[in-house]
């Protein structure tokens, strides 16, 4: 076993607030001039979260849109192209290209995941999942090490959607991100529409992966939608991020909630993108919910 580093931040630089994904299809909404729909959207949304990868570019349009909206909104930059679980080690050209636009942007908080997407030197369509094994921790331990050193910042992991689960897996998924984060001072983005997805789909206990996860390491949650499919042997679910909330899994973001208190909660909406005032209904219940778990900490207190 590694010598534990320092404990893991207990606390979200970030509001512990409902924020959303800024999608391209709303960016206008936000730079509205003169103001229409952006007054309701600085009062109903506390912050912003934006996938890294779609703003690499070193200039136009849309990185200056994205650096306009930034002036008014925390923002949270959500990554997908790290490979945390490559064997190969993280790409050193895309992780300086990330470093360079973390110091442009200045995000609040920078997230990845607990994956692998990149062979030889190729990038794969698709977020890929790892055994859980004692050679698998030390591999995302390196990887994330070497993040966390280039960006001199901490990072936050979040666990994935799983459709199967591997026979050299050891060590269940809430404990092995547990280690990870005791072994770098990594954060957790903690996806509750993820352990839903997974609960199902391979047989996890969802409360009790709460319960394995240390509450101080969490900077962010995040929900989303998923889609039901009938294979002929059963259903499958599959998180696309293109529908409403289930009410599955806003049952267990409260119960994630009462065991870790309020948190930044993010909406995510990637495909099939609604309107903004359907997303910011979302958002309304994601703070409804925040606020009720505040509410009961206080006075358990």
């Amino acid at each position: 076993m590694h010598a534990a580093p320092d404990t893991p931040r207990t606390s979200s630089p970030l509001p512990a607030r409902a924020g959303v994904g800024l999608r391209h299809r709303h960016v206008a909404d936000f730079l509205a001039s003169p103001p229409t729909v952006a007054p309701s959207v600085a009062r109903d949304v506390a912050w912003i979260e934006v996938h890294s990868e779609t703003y690499l570019a070193a200039g136009g349009p849309r990185l200056r849109a994205l650096e306009t909206i930034r002036r008014d909104f925390p923002l949270s930059c959500h990554g997908v192209g790290l490979s945390l679980g490559s064997a190969e080690g993280v790409d050193v050209r895309h992780l300086d290209r990330l470093a360079a636009l973390y110091a442009r942007l200045q995000p609040e908080q920078v997230s990845d995941h607990l994956a692998w997407s990149t062979t030889g030197g190729a990038y794969l369509n698709d977020l890929l999942p790892l055994p859980y094994s004692e050679e698998a921790l030390n591999t995302v331990r390196r990887n994330v090490e070497r993040v966390q050193e280039t960006l001199k910042r901490p990072i936050l992991v979040e666990n994935p959607s799983r459709y199967l689960s591997f026979a050299e897996s050891t060590i269940p998924e809430a404990e092995f991100l547990a280690e990870l984060s005791r072994r770098t001072g990594c954060g957790l983005l903690l996806d509750v529409n993820n352990i839903h997805v997974s609960a199902h789909n391979v047989g996890l206990d969802p409360l009790a992966y709460l319960d394995a996860i240390p509450a101080q390491a969490v900077g962010e949650i995040h929900v989303a939608g998923h889609a039901v499919h009938d294979t002929g042997r059963g259903t499958l679910l599959i998180d696309d991020h293109g529908s409403r909330v289930a009410d599955p899994v806003w049952h267990l973001l409260d119960e994630a909630l009462r065991r870790l208190g309020p948190r930044p909660v993010l909406v995510e909406w990637d495909t099939r993108v609604p309107e903004l005032p359907v997303l910011l209904a979302e958002a309304e219940r994601a703070d409804r919910r925040i606020h009720a778990a505040e509410t009961e900490a206080r006075h358990a207190a």
